[in-house]
């Protein structure tokens, strides 16, 4: 009887977690737009430009060096302990990802027209 109290209290834990990190979110959310909407009122909003060429850069070299590093983890593993090859796939969606990333960097002629 008694080991199903921890088991009861850690199992709530992550869900609580997840509902007050929720409410964070929408609460931050709500004020930045309440925040945007008096900026506009007065006269002071600028918007924001985003910048699409130089996030997928830094995404795509990003996923890909995580991709690599995770997929050369979860080789050794599985050859160390003969275990699943499902595992590597931790490894190789990131690096598919941010390859694919890369390949759009490169070959979108939107971004060469400099």
């Amino acid at each position: 009887m008694t080991d199903t109290i921890p088991q009861v209290i850690i199992s709530i834990i992550p869900i609580v977690g997840i509902g007050i990190g929720g409410i964070i979110i929408f609460f931050s959310l709500l004020w930045h737009h309440h925040e945007v909407k008096a900026q506009i009122k007065t006269g002071n909003y600028i918007k924001k430009s985003f910048d699409i060429k130089t996030y997928t850069l830094l995404i795509g070299i990003l996923l890909t060096g995580l991709g690599t590093i995770l997929s050369i983890f979860f080789a050794i593993f599985v050859v160390a302990t003969n275990g699943p090859v499902q595992s590597l796939l931790g490894g190789l969606v990131p690096l598919a990802i941010g390859v694919s990333l890369l390949i759009f960097y490169k070959v979108n002629p939107e971004f060469h027209k400099d």
